[in-house]
């Protein structure tokens, strides 16, 4: 009889635990859910990267609206996230950049073709306007035909740091690009 019950018992329990889990929505599983795949076991180890950055970013985004009961769905615009993350990936990846030393500063000629140039002058017009006095350097930026021209200046004891940061560094400086992406996505227009 004992054989019996030692075969007997995984049999019973098992279903119960697999009835514990909640199934995942559209077969979806989720890193922060808890849920198991299909044919693995709770313990083992999810996926936790969406696969691409962009993806990703989006991601993220929607799910801090769907945790934010005061979100207003009839203004929220992914898809404008969605085309500031193509012209994010588009300055970084296709860009061409000239670097100049000027006076106290860095000039960046930043050049493309077609829509290239287009995403150009959009994100360096909109992080000039928005990082322009932060920590005493002081952003210009010039729309040109074949892109924009970024003018940097800092303090003298920042000369060396903007010099290594170059172009994209000084593109990426301030934490402020996620609370950016999460305005895009309500709707808001955060640039200056």
């Amino acid at each position: 009889m004992r054989p019996f019950l030692v075969v007997l018992l995984p049999a019973l329990v098992l279903p119960l635990a697999a009835s514990a889990e909640e199934p995942a929505p559209m077969g979806h599983v989720h890193s922060m859910s808890g849920h198991a795949m299909h044919g693995m076991p709770a313990a083992a180890a999810a996926p936790r990267e969406p696969g691409q950055g962009a993806f990703a970013a989006i991601q993220e985004i929607e799910e801090i609206l769907e945790a934010d009961p005061s979100t207003d769905w009839s203004k929220v615009d992914l898809e404008a996230l969605r085309r500031h993350l193509i012209d994010m990936n588009r300055v970084t990846l296709e860009a061409e950049v000239k670097n100049e030393a000027i006076d106290g500063g860095m000039r960046f000629v930043v050049t493309g073709v077609g829509p290239v140039a287009d995403s150009i002058r959009r994100m360096v017009v909109a992080h000039a306007a928005t990082m322009n006095g932060v920590g005493g350097w002081t952003f210009e930026a010039a729309r040109t035909e074949a892109g924009a021209v970024l003018t940097v200046r800092v303090p003298p004891q920042d000369l060396a740091k903007l010099r290594g940061l170059g172009f994209i560094g000084a593109m990426t400086r301030g934490m402020h690009h996620q609370e950016h992406h999460l305005t895009i996505a309500r709707g808001g227009h955060p640039h200056p």
